[in-house]
């Protein structure tokens, strides 16, 4: 009897576990179902940085590294097709921290989001980049000189920064790399589509695409 019963009990939990588990999948389905159906979560979690309106039904995910050239040269680019769409997208940050010591830049730039800072944070770690991570020179206590124009508080982000959640982030992201299949950065998906080739020109034609799709009038 009493292992019957303990038997149950452990098939009720395991129950909820996959019914939480399942309804968890669903909701995120439901919410960017546009995007893709049965794999949303792997594109957007719940600690991810957004930005754009939450009407938006263009969603561009990024895969990227704070100290990636190419993702600096980019974000400029992903900029002005959002002004020139207002309310129509909405972009999402990952992090691929494939450089060397870029799980460090991933943590300063969470811990800078504690100070409500994240993009200022990232626009000064792009536009400096030729200070603290040129050609893959990498000299990241020269980051500490350009950070004040962000205007945060440079000690309290270096004890935010060992914040086990932040750890957690990147471990999530590290492991959503992996199952997208992110190979290199700035990685790019549409709504759910990768950009096969990289490029401005095929980034665009890609963003425009779906623009056209899910905003026909």
């Amino acid at each position: 009897m009493k292992y019957a019963l303990l038997g149950s009990v452990c098939l009720i939990l395991v129950l909820a576990f996959v019914f939480g588990s399942n309804y968890y999948k669903e909701q995120q389905s439901k919410k960017y179902g546009f995007m893709a159906e049965e794999n949303a979560e792997l594109f957007v979690r719940d600690h991810s940085a957004t930005l754009g309106s939450e009407d938006a039904k263009v969603y561009i995910v990024e895969f990227m590294d704070p100290a990636c050239e190419t993702c600096a040269a980019f974000a400029p680019f992903v900029k002005q097709i959002m002004a020139a769409n207002p309310g129509k997208i909405k972009l999402v940050i990952r992090y691929a921290p494939f450089h060397d010591g870029a799980d460090n830049f991933v943590k300063i730039l969470e811990a800078a989001r504690m100070q409500g800072k994240y993009w200022e944070t990232l626009d000064v770690m792009f536009k400096s980049q030729n200070v603290w991570a040129s050609h893959h020179n990498y000299q990241p206590e020269r980051l500490w000189e350009v950070l004040p124009r962000a205007g945060v508080d440079i000690e309290q982000i270096k004890k935010d920064m060992h914040d086990p959640a932040i750890a957690k982030i990147i471990e999530q992201d590290i492991a959503d790399v992996k199952a997208l299949n992110v190979q290199k950065t700035p990685g790019y998906f549409v709504n759910g589509k990768p950009l096969q080739v990289f490029g401005y020109r095929q980034l665009q034609q890609l963003i425009q695409s779906e623009l056209d799709a899910k905003y026909p009038n």
